[in-house]
């Protein structure tokens, strides 16, 4: 039975942005289990084109990043038509609190993870800001 108020995962795309390929697979395999779709990038310049082509519903977005570091590509994605679109920041390096505070006050970044990501948190979030429910677990 569906429970109404929630959308269904399956119907939201999730865009994956991280040079690293083992947190990709990870993000993948986590957020492919909670039910959503995803499409992944592997530098800014490539998460620019699929944020722009591909209209995700939300963005994990890693600040260290080849051609364009996150903070730019966060700026981009601030104009145009990827305006709306929530960010979830990723980073492997330490950020002292001033840089976290300035980046939590980005219009559309919802949150900030430092690696090591846990796979449960992140699921979580992504259920609340995306308004949807995970699937249910058949044992």
């Amino acid at each position: 039975m569906e429970n109404p108020g929630f959308l269904n995962p399956a119907d939201k795309l999730v865009l994956i942005v991280d040079d690293d390929e083992s947190v990709r697979d990870l993000l993948e395999f986590v957020i492919k289990k909670e039910g959503f779709r995803i499409e992944k990038a592997v530098d800014g310049e490539d998460a620019l084109n699929k944020a722009r082509h591909s209209s995700p519903d939300l963005i994990l977005l890693d600040l260290m990043l080849p051609k364009f570091g996150g903070f730019e590509i966060l700026r981009e994605l601030q104009s145009d038509e990827t305006a709306n679109i929530p960010i979830i920041i990723i980073t492997g390096r330490y950020i002292d609190r001033s840089t976290s505070e300035m980046i939590r006050q980005e219009p559309n970044v919802k949150d900030f993870f430092e690696k090591p990501v846990k796979p449960q948190l992140i699921a979580a979030l992504l259920h609340k800001i995306l308004k949807t429910q995970p699937p249910i677990k058949r044992g």
